[in-house]
């Protein structure tokens, strides 16, 4: 791979990871349509993902940390409760036990675990019919339809006002379910999941947090299964520094994507990328049926 293309894919990566285009929809057509071959170094993939995984935790720090620190203050407290249950049964006291979940930061921690259940089970249990669905144009072109009709949808919703306190649990399984058929190609996974975020009737600018947050777990996820590939698969050293300028390219467009987001959901501006989604998904069709 050439210091070139390391640029462009991680361009590609930065994009398509944070506006609502569907990355695995481009992909499926490229190879369709013109038999460009998309899939490269494991190494390289994670590596591109580590990047945009850069551009959500700058873009969101003080957030993250916050959720970390109370993740970790949760844990010490039902070990606390866990404790002071033991003590009751012993002892025959009635001891206080310590409320898990009461801030805001917490209830947001709780959220995006219940969002990832429903994410990784369809995740697992679909991933052969994911696999199929990218080799050919018909389905990639649906869903990259479905993902225009979903952003005009959103568009037109009406404001909603939920943040972590009123959002519940139910709220959370429907948007990690969301994301779950997002790993269809053509379904775009940070459009999906906001346009569900606002079904639900989450704020907007929180709409946009939660999906972005919601991703760091999946991506992790999806990075940790492919370590063994990656540790199987011959490596060459002088392409590691090309691969890491793509790294840093990717996590750079992905932090201007991330802010851009912001304006487009603010705004309500979806419909432009609802018009593009149109225009590709019908192409994709089209192609499907030519070719």
């Amino acid at each position: 791979m050439s210091v070139l293309e390391s640029i462009l894919l991680g361009i590609v990566q930065g994009i398509t990871e944070f506006l609502p285009v569907s990355s695995s929809g481009h992909l499926a057509i490229l190879e369709n349509i013109f038999h460009v071959e998309t899939n490269g170094s494991m190494l390289f993939d994670i590596m591109l993902h580590v990047g945009t995984l850069a551009a959500v935790f700058i873009v969101y720090r003080r957030d993250i940390w916050n959720m970390i620190k109370e993740a970790v203050f949760m844990l010490r407290d039902i070990f606390v409760n866990l404790r002071l249950f033991f003590l009751n049964k012993i002892h025959k006291t009635s001891l206080k036990y310590r409320k898990i979940v009461h801030n805001s930061y917490r209830k947001f921690v709780v959220l995006i675990l219940v969002s990832t259940i429903p994410t990784g089970v369809i995740g697992v249990l679909g991933k052969d019919i994911v696999a199929g669905a990218g080799e050919t144009l018909l389905i990639p072109g649906i869903c990259l339809l479905i993902t225009g009709v979903l952003l005009l949808m959103a568009e037109l919703k009406k404001e909603g006002s939920k943040m972590p306190k009123n959002v519940s649990y139910a709220n959370g399984l429907v948007i990690g379910a969301a994301q779950g058929l997002a790993t269809l190609p053509g379904l775009s996974r940070s459009g999906t999941t906001i346009a569900t975020c606002l079904f639900c009737g989450l704020d907007r600018r929180f709409a946009v947090k939660y999906s972005f947050i919601l991703s760091i777990p999946a991506i992790l996820g999806a990075a940790v299964l492919e370590i063994k590939d990656v540790i199987a698969e011959p490596i060459e050293l002088s392409q590691v520094g090309i691969y890491a300028i793509g790294m840093v390219f990717a996590g750079v467009v992905g932090y201007v994507c991330i802010k851009t987001m912001l304006i487009v959901v603010r705004n309500k501006k979806f419909r432009y990328f609802a018009y593009y989604c149109f225009v590709v998904g019908i192409v994709a069709i089209v192609g499907h049926f030519l070719i």
